[in-house]
């Protein structure tokens, strides 16, 4: 992002003044981080865990040309370049809204309770067979993410896929109207937030705030499959100029898989009259990939160059990703994070691995459920399978009414439960034997891939 300093307290900043006088010069980025500020770059302090402020000296003397001071901060360092604003939230966000004006870029905006970085992912993977593409990096999803990502963007980007995470009402609402993605995707509704939001019916209502920034004529590509979504979106159909295609795995949708084999090297499925290789774990990838598909036809893609972009796929860290021990054992890494939703389709993929001689499943509590958390853990120990998984770990306080139903269908000593995760990690060693799989699961705040370092010794 480039822009005179000007332009950005003009337009820009809220309320906007300055320290002193400035000579007039160019800003090259944004950073909220002093560590990685880069000379040239605008330093914004925003206020979390840390105080931005107090790093704002340090931000310009490695090199930022100038920082945001929210006024209801004391003694500023008035010597320094600053920019006083009244929030430094809300003038990050409006300063990426703005710079999004000046864009030529296509936006997609990916949103949904489970699948939005894998979906992400998959379209950034196939759609740079044919644009240049820019996506969002890591988990910045949020409130301060996304405006990062959109700043970030290049002038000759012709692809712009931005993920929109959420917490509460009111933010995907908000993401939308700085991004104005020109396609909207939501990957599917889960029980994720419920802590905050209560019911599924608000988690889809929240999710469709991507609509409100959509641009007129725009696309929405959704999960067909959810009536949560088709009741909303066929009243919503009669009062906008929205086009909509919905994808899933009912016949009624618009992309749909059909003859879909899945296997230990990915999946193989028809949609949309031709052949899909997805190279992934799992069946529950299929639907992420039917939104990709439905998102690049749109795009003039041909299946030909989408099978490509599939090939080329790489996932992050900790999405199904399988991890071969040198002792001759396999571990699944799905620690990334888990909803009843995510943690049934990865024991569904991990039931169906076959050539492995154990499976060992190591689980975690699931946060953010509400009033409903112990039972939704109940759930997933009552669908566990002693045909089919031989071992279970559980790990945690919530995870432990998993053992407790596990325990009901498992023979003695299959199920253990622990409160430490060294405890955890050691006993499952001494258990592993060669050509075992294992799969880790829990939601991110557990952090229960913090036992591969022992796994792997």
């Amino acid at each position: 992002m480039i822009s005179h300093i000007l332009k950005v307290i003009e337009q820009m900043a809220e309320g906007g003044r300055l320290s002193r006088e400035f000579e007039e010069f160019l800003i090259h980025g944004v950073s909220i981080d002093s560590r990685t500020v880069k000379p040239g770059n605008l330093f914004i302090p925003i206020l979390r865990e840390l105080d931005g402020h107090d790093y704002v000296k340090e931000a310009i003397s490695k090199g930022a040309v100038a920082s945001f001071w929210q006024n209801d901060h004391p003694d500023p360092p008035i010597h320094l370049p600053l920019i006083f604003v009244d929030d430094s939230l809300k003038s990050l966000q409006k300063l990426a809204k703005e710079y999004r004006k000046e864009l030529l870029v296509k936006v997609i905006g990916v949103t949904g309770s489970n699948g939005k970085t894998t979906t992400k992912e998959m379209l950034h993977s196939v759609l740079e067979t044919k644009f240049r593409v820019y996506k969002t990096e890591g988990n910045l999803n949020s409130q301060v993410g996304v405006p990062l990502t959109i700043l970030g963007i290049n002038s000759d980007a012709e692809v712009a896929i931005i993920e929109m995470g959420m917490s509460e009402r009111g933010h995907i609402n908000q993401l939308s109207k700085i991004a104005e993605p020109d396609i909207a995707i939501i990957t599917m509704i889960g029980v994720s937030h419920l802590s905050s939001l209560g019911s599924r019916e608000e988690i889809a209502t929240a999710k469709l705030e991507i609509l409100n920034g959509l641009k007129n004529g725009g696309c929405l590509v959704y999960n067909g499959d959810e009536p949560l979504l088709t009741t909303i979106i066929c009243n919503i159909q009669k009062n906008t100029s929205i086009e909509t295609i919905s994808f899933g795995q009912k016949h009624f949708n618009d992309i749909k898989s059909e003859n879909a084999v899945t296997n230990s090297d990915g999946s193989k499925f028809f949609a949309a009259n031709n052949e899909f290789h997805l190279p992934l774990l799992g069946a529950h990838n299929i639907n992420n990939a039917l939104a990709t598909i439905a998102t690049a036809l749109k795009l003039g893609l041909s299946s030909k160059e989408i099978n490509k972009g599939f090939r080329n796929l790489e996932l992050p860290e900790m999405r199904m990703e399988k991890i071969d021990s040198p002792l001759g054992y396999t571990v699944i890494n799905d620690a990334w994070n888990a909803s009843p939703d995510s943690v049934s389709a990865a024991i569904k993929t991990f039931q169906e691995l076959t050539g492995y001689r154990r499976k060992h499943l190591v689980i975690g509590d699931m946060l953010e459920l509400g009033d409903h958390e112990e039972e939704f853990h109940r759930v997933i120990g009552r669908s566990l399978d002693p045909h089919e998984i031989n071992y279970i770990y559980t790990f945690g306080k919530l995870s432990s009414l998993i053992a407790l139903e596990a325990t009901k269908k498992y023979p003695i000593g299959a199920v253990k439960t622990y409160m430490d995760k060294i405890e955890l990690a050691r006993a499952l060693k001494s258990m592993i034997k060669k050509n075992d799989v294992i799969l880790l699961k829990a939601s991110r705040g557990i952090r229960i891939d913090s036992i591969l370092p022992i796994l792997m010794r």
